[in-house]
């Protein structure tokens, strides 16, 4: 079992060189045969396949110790979603994030229904960085006006909040799609749902630490980054 205040002990390599690994991979549009280049010219021979398990493994745990950090985001979401091949099928992501482009949460899915939207809208609620939304912004899909309708109901969502179907308004969130779209493109697919939503999650954490969103470090400030992230690790800390 790994140990959860220091998850690299008695790991072959250091917490540098895999924290490193996990924190490259997920912003840069690079593959993990790349990724085995870039450590081997820094005198590091580490096998593709090994970076891969690091990512899989480790980038769900920095997820969640990047999220008590998190800057609140406001109440004007932007909600969309667009599609990724998995296992040579298209599965929908679903994707929030508020009127500055603050990453709120996202969801995997493979239909594109009422239900989908509303399990996208309960995750986003339970997380400790985001409020009730005063407005919901989407494109003019049918699931979506159900969706919120129902939440209102169940008294998950204010009763006051205002739903706009107004696809030009969420260019924000399309233009947020693109860079998971060109981070995601050197994969090829993802063979597994459970591949692809380690990684994705890898791939939101290091975008909302490069949006600015974590409390007291600036999103061009990659040094106070790196030092946040070893912090985080820190057993001593």
């Amino acid at each position: 079992m790994r140990n959860r205040k220091n998850p690299f002990k008695g790991c072959q390599f250091t917490s540098e060189v895999m924290l490193w690994v996990v924190c490259w991979y997920p912003q840069s549009p690079i593959s993990y045969r790349d990724l085995e280049l870039m450590l081997r010219d820094r005198g590091l021979s580490v096998n593709h396949t090994t970076d891969h398990r690091w990512i899989q493994a480790y980038a769900p745990e920095l997820e969640k110790r990047v999220r008590p950090h998190l800057r609140l985001t406001n109440g004007s979401w932007r909600v969309d979603e667009t599609y990724l091949k998995v296992k040579a099928r298209w599965i929908y992501l679903y994707r929030a994030v508020d009127s500055r482009g603050r990453t709120i949460d996202f969801r995997l899915s493979a239909p594109r229904d009422t239900a989908a939207a509303k399990r996208l809208f309960r995750k986003a609620f339970a997380q400790s960085n985001t409020v009730n939304p005063r407005t919901i912004t989407v494109d003019k899909k049918v699931a979506y006006p159900k969706a919120v309708a129902d939440m209102k109901q169940d008294k998950r969502l204010w009763r006051f909040s205002k739903l706009r179907q107004i696809k030009y308004l969420n260019n924000i969130v399309e233009q947020d799609h693109r860079r998971v779209e060109r981070l995601v493109r050197p994969s090829l697919g993802f063979k597994r749902l459970r591949t692809a939503w380690n990684i994705l999650v890898g791939y939101k954490t290091l975008a909302m630490m490069r949006k600015g969103q974590v409390k007291g470090i600036g999103g061009d400030d990659i040094v106070a980054q790196a030092a946040f992230v070893d912090a985080l690790f820190d057993p001593a800390a």
